[in-house]
């Protein structure tokens, strides 16, 4: 019985293990692309739609995914969150869309490349637009 336990606990510790290493590389491949913006505007309507639009072009592309905003409920400022293994790629979707919008002022794009929790992660900075 006590050899039987002690294989039940290496066998749950090397699932521990195998998930704790899965978890290391999905976190070292996820980039990020926030994008911080200027709204001006309680009518959220046209945003929302906007945002529909962003999500499909991220997910007809492949680059990654759309995690939604934090938009202000006075509508004068949001922040619009996207993940994928490759921020330059993921960016390269969304940029035609932020320059062509008349919604988002002021947009400013962090390019992250390393997981939220990395504090080593580089990040880059572009402004988008005039």
């Amino acid at each position: 019985m006590k050899r039987l336990t002690t294989l039940i606990a290496v066998a749950v510790l090397g699932v521990v293990a195998l998930a704790n290493v899965r978890s290391a590389d999905q976190a070292r491949s996820e980039q990020a692309v926030l994008v911080h913006f200027d709204y001006g505007s309680r009518d959220l309507a046209p945003f929302f739609q906007f945002e529909d639009r962003l999500e499909q072009a991220i997910k007809a592309s492949g680059a990654g995914e759309y995690d939604g905003n934090e938009l202000a409920i006075d509508g004068s400022d949001g922040t619009l969150f996207m993940y994928g293994p490759d921020a330059d790629k993921l960016f390269a979707v969304v940029k035609p869309l932020l320059q062509s919008s008349r919604l988002l002022k002021n947009v400013v794009v962090t390019l992250r490349y390393g997981a939220a929790g990395d504090t080593t992660a580089r990040e880059v900075q572009v402004r988008v637009g005039s």
